[in-house]
């Protein structure tokens, strides 16, 4: 049986702070959009107050949970319980990204242990809080963090992992604005 709530309290923070991996769903708004649901591990994912929170975009191969993010806000985050009590828990909210050229990124980024290479920091204000049984997600033992997404940041200087960032992550596979320079942002009309 599911349960809403209200606010992350201290359990639920406890139960998100246990997890050493969550998901992240975003969607384009046009029915033919792609659906981008993400794993995400390393500890990446901060409770900012009760119902706002953010977690480390550490990049990857595509730029999809952003250029949603920008087209519409939309996002949900899942916690799976894969030891000790069976549980899911899902945020749902409206979310910005703020990318390490974004004025407030290195302030965002004082709440994570300190990371090599980040793309953005994604923010998320939460509008439903909703845990459900889990009984289906059977238990997983963690043996530890793969460290291939590191190493492979960590070949790039940091302006070369910025040029490759905005060379490769201009737009999403729908063809959504991804990430852009801010020389290259189109003034408002």
């Amino acid at each position: 049986m599911s349960r809403t709530y209200d606010h992350l309290d201290d359990r639920l923070i406890a139960f998100i702070k246990a997890q050493k991996m969550f998901f992240v769903a975003t969607a384009p708004l046009g029915e033919d959009g792609h659906v981008n649901v993400s794993p995400k591990g390393y500890d990446s994912f901060a409770v900012i107050n009760p119902l706002t929170v953010a977690y480390l975009d550490l990049g990857g191969s595509g730029i999809e949970t952003l250029a949603h993010l920008k087209e519409n806000g939309r996002i949900t985050i899942m916690f799976c319980a894969f030891e000790g009590k069976a549980n899911i828990l899902r945020l749902y909210g409206r979310g910005e990204a703020v990318s390490f050229d974004d004025p407030g990124f290195g302030d965002l980024c004082k709440l994570f242990p300190p990371e090599p290479r980040v793309r953005s920091v994604i923010k998320i204000n939460i509008t439903r809080i909703m845990d459900s049984c889990g009984f289906g997600v059977p238990f997983y033992d963690f043996t530890g963090e793969r460290d291939q997404l590191r190493r492979t940041h960590l070949n790039r200087n940091p302006e070369d992992f910025k040029a490759h960032r905005y060379d490769r992550n201009a737009q999403s596979i729908d063809g959504l604005e991804g990430l852009i320079k801010p020389d290259k942002v189109k003034p408002a009309e």
